[in-house]
């Protein structure tokens, strides 16, 4: 099995910082419906996730397998380490 890279780790250090960031801010949300400049950094870091998503994907494959299967593609998750060992 490959070892994952630094390049990895970064993006994937990066896209659970943000997901943590989106949870959060949701959880606020529930007690603060009102807070328009909550909703407008979550609408911020929801495209941010997309972006970053995007990013890991492209370079290293599907975070998930609904993902592989929407794309049509095979996962060869055997030949290196699976998303959640980066």
């Amino acid at each position: 099995m490959k070892q994952p890279t630094i390049k990895a780790m970064t993006q994937l250090e990066q896209l659970q910082a943000v997901d943590f960031a989106i949870v959060e801010l949701r959880l606020y949300l529930d007690t603060h419906p009102g807070d328009a400049e909550a909703q407008a950094q979550l609408d911020e870091l929801a495209s941010e996730r997309l972006k970053l998503k995007e990013k890991v994907e492209a370079d290293f494959g599907p975070l998930c397998h609904s993902e592989a299967s929407r794309a049509g593609q095979a996962v060869s998750w055997s030949e290196g380490p699976w998303p959640w060992q980066l």
